[in-house]
């Protein structure tokens, strides 16, 4: 994912998880939040309950691997903050894509383009 579509702050993540709505999944957690942003902008975060700092940083890897193509069906002006949860560790690319597809399209922040 580039650097322009991240949530780098650490403020930023505090106000997105302090004011926005939260979807939860068992394997992922989504908390979304307005912004005056012209672009979507996505932060990842994975907890020590995911487990140590390789299962977390593979975690991480494998959602913004997940979100970069779906980045241009957003709708702009969201910052969205991705929490993984531990059940994510096995399981593939394809079914985490998957899982974030049916999360954003709850919190209505993907365009209805590609809704098949």
């Amino acid at each position: 994912m580039q650097r322009k579509f991240r949530l780098t702050r650490s403020s930023d993540f505090k106000r997105v998880r302090r004011t926005g709505k939260s979807y939860a999944h068992p394997l992922v957690v989504l908390v979304t939040q307005a912004s005056e942003a012209p672009r979507v902008r996505v932060g990842v975060t994975a907890g020590r309950s995911v487990g140590g700092a390789v299962q977390r940083n593979k975690a991480k890897r494998l959602l913004r691997e997940a979100m970069r193509p779906l980045l241009p069906d957003l709708l702009p002006g969201w910052d969205l903050v991705l929490i993984a949860r531990s059940a994510l560790i096995p399981t593939s690319l394809l079914e985490t894509r998957q899982v974030l597809t049916s999360l954003l399209r709850r919190a209505q922040v993907i365009s209805h383009t590609n809704e098949s």
